[in-house]
């Protein structure tokens, strides 16, 4: 059954599609918010940080599989394939 994850490791795995959020990303502003904690910011005065990083992976092995045509639209905004 075609899914899509919020995960990129699931579609390396063999899952069809992944949107969410850059984990690299997450993990650098993460880095951030503990060297501000480190030089003596307040971790209640430190504002709510959200990802403004997402990326949407396809594997293309398992759309071949399962006979999905994909449109260009969503083609275009690919960030990483694998095939």
């Amino acid at each position: 059954m075609p899914a899509i994850y919020s995960n990129r490791d699931y579609v390396t795995a063999g899952g069809l599609m992944s949107y969410g959020n850059n984990l690299l990303d997450a993990y650098r502003r993460n880095g951030i918010y503990v060297g501000r904690i480190l030089k003596g910011d307040k971790p209640g005065d430190l504002p709510v940080d959200q990802s403004t990083k997402f990326e949407l992976v396809i594997n293309l092995e398992t759309v071949k599989a399962l006979g999905l045509d994909l449109p260009l639209s969503l083609q275009i905004r690919v960030d990483e394939v694998i095939e």
